[in-house]
């Protein structure tokens, strides 16, 4: 499945690398946009929110969905061939 994970971090000059991290650790992961990211992963929304949460702090936001193939915008080309290969992996 692919998730998409997107977040709104509040607090400036807080170290999220951790954050970043974790979601690297886990699945084949794509991050063109600066709060989000999409993740191939065995593994649903809740798991990784509970993964993901012990890096936030009290007043940032994170939402995680699953991502289907049907989806639209203006990405790199780049972005768009990762999109293809993903869903057909």
């Amino acid at each position: 499945m692919l998730l998409l994970i997107t977040y709104d971090l509040k607090k400036p000059g807080q170290d999220y690398s951790k954050l970043y991290e974790a979601i690297k650790s886990e699945g084949w992961w794509w991050h063109h946009l600066d709060s989000t990211w999409i993740v191939k992963t065995n593994n649903g929304p809740e798991h990784w929110y509970n993964k993901l949460s012990q890096h936030l702090d009290a007043n940032d936001y994170i939402f995680i969905c699953e991502l289907k193939d049907n989806y639209y915008g203006f990405l790199p080309n780049k972005a768009w061939e990762w999109l293809k290969d993903a869903f057909n992996r």
